[in-house]
């Protein structure tokens, strides 16, 4: 199937909905290469918002193969990438609601703890992690610590830097509400890293989370065809 524009019409060659509308007329290669053009994002996000490599893949899969299945409704009134990071983002906020009632912090390793302090599922015991690892797992933690609704304005606001405007469609809210999930997330990070206090004036430094994998992730096979990222994979 040709992904040219002959008249010039429609949308640009290669684009998007280009793609996503030779997927609904069925090129079986279109979806796939969508995928794979946004997967580092959509990835990043899944990742950041979960706080868990095993349950960001997951549903950054389920996410996936729901978008796979209700192309044919996309109705246009928002761009492609935006209608892909609702759907990631709603998976990844269903499938944190249905573990709340025993959620876990993600440890180094894919290690968890099974609510007892010391107490392990699983796996080797890590190493005293370097200063800088160390806090980059307290901010990680305190992230996770977030209600579901911050976490998720603050992972596509402040850690990969969309604007209020464009998060405000990818969650369906009013740009205040993003605004106001983002002021009442930072000012309780503040408060869960207080410890991490730098500087003569007593002012709360609080880092940077980092940013989501920044490079192809390895996939795995789907019975869909897509791939996802190895969730063993590590950060960069």
């Amino acid at each position: 199937m040709s992904r040219g524009s002959a008249t010039g019409d429609g949308p640009p060659a290669g684009s998007d909905l280009e793609l996503l509308r030779a997927h609904v007329a069925g090129d079986r290669d279109a979806f796939t290469e969508l995928f794979h053009r946004h997967r580092d994002r959509l990835w990043a996000v899944a990742l950041r918002t979960i706080g868990d490599r095993e349950d960001a893949a997951d549903a950054l899969q389920d996410a996936m193969l729901s978008a796979h299945r209700a192309a044919a409704r996309f109705r246009g009134d928002s761009a492609v990438t935006t209608w892909l990071h609702r759907i990631v983002v709603n998976a990844c906020l269903d499938r944190m609601r249905r573990r709340q009632t025993h959620a876990t912090v993600p440890l180094p390793d894919g290690v968890h703890t099974d609510g007892e302090p010391g107490r392990h599922t699983g796996g080797v015991e890590p190493t005293a992690p370097a200063p800088d690892h160390d806090t980059a797992l307290v901010v990680r933690q305190a992230l996770a610590a977030l209600p579901a609704e911050q976490r998720a304005a603050l992972v596509l606001v402040d850690v990969q830097g969309y604007p209020v405007a464009e998060v405000a469609r990818i969650l369906g809210v009013a740009e205040g509400t993003v605004k106001s999930r983002c002021a009442r997330g930072r000012a309780r990070l503040a408060v869960l890293l207080g410890h991490l206090r730098t500087g003569a004036d007593g002012a709360v430094d609080v880092p940077r989370v980092t940013a989501g994998n920044r490079r192809p992730p390895e996939g795995v096979g789907s019975s869909s065809g897509l791939t996802r990222p190895d969730a063993s994979q590590e950060e960069p």
